[in-house]
């Protein structure tokens, strides 16, 4: 039986979405809607971009609902005060739809830096398993960068982690 390492387990750079922090969070979005790959067999979507300077230095990264909370939609909604005129939980009605997808629109335009979280900590392709599940259970990280000679070349996240954990314990 074999232990794997970060290098093993990880998804390359060059198939994980990631983008300069200069692109806006509509960008971001739009990268992910994009993206998908398969590991293991499995079809998988990303719940995270990766964000790089102009180096190709790693600068942060930025979660779902990071960008959710970046497009505010509870100032969007206050500003529309659509909760008064339709209560909570039901459709605004037609000629606010218009009015929400465009301020939307405009906080979309936000800068990603604006939104983006930093990087806890990274390992080396040696790693073995338990240095990486040992970061993400200590830092509270669901994605762990992969570094060579100081530069990122992949992301292991919590689901290979927990499969190859699975495995080594048959699990499955």
């Amino acid at each position: 039986m074999t232990i794997k390492s970060a290098g093993d387990l990880m998804i390359a750079l060059d198939r994980y979405p990631h983008i300069p922090y200069w692109f806006t969070i509509r960008q971001a979005i739009a990268e992910l809607e994009r993206a998908s790959f398969t590991v293991a067999g499995r079809g998988s979507l990303p719940r995270v971009v990766l964000v790089f300077n102009e180096s190709y230095q790693l600068l942060g990264l930025v979660r779902r609902r990071d960008l959710l909370g970046g497009l505010d939609p509870a100032s969007v909604l206050d500003e529309l005060q659509p909760r008064r005129m339709f209560g909570i939980g039901k459709r605004p009605p037609a000629d606010q739809a218009a009015a929400i997808v465009n301020a939307l629109g405009d906080r979309s335009q936000r800068p990603i830096s604006d939104v983006m979280r930093s990087i806890g900590a990274a390992v080396d392709v040696g790693a073995p398993l338990l240095e990486v599940a040992r970061i993400m259970a200590t830092g509270d990280a669901s994605l762990v960068p992969v570094t060579r000679e100081g530069q990122v070349v992949g992301v292991v996240r919590t689901v290979e982690v927990l499969h190859e954990i699975a495995t080594l314990l048959e699990c499955i």
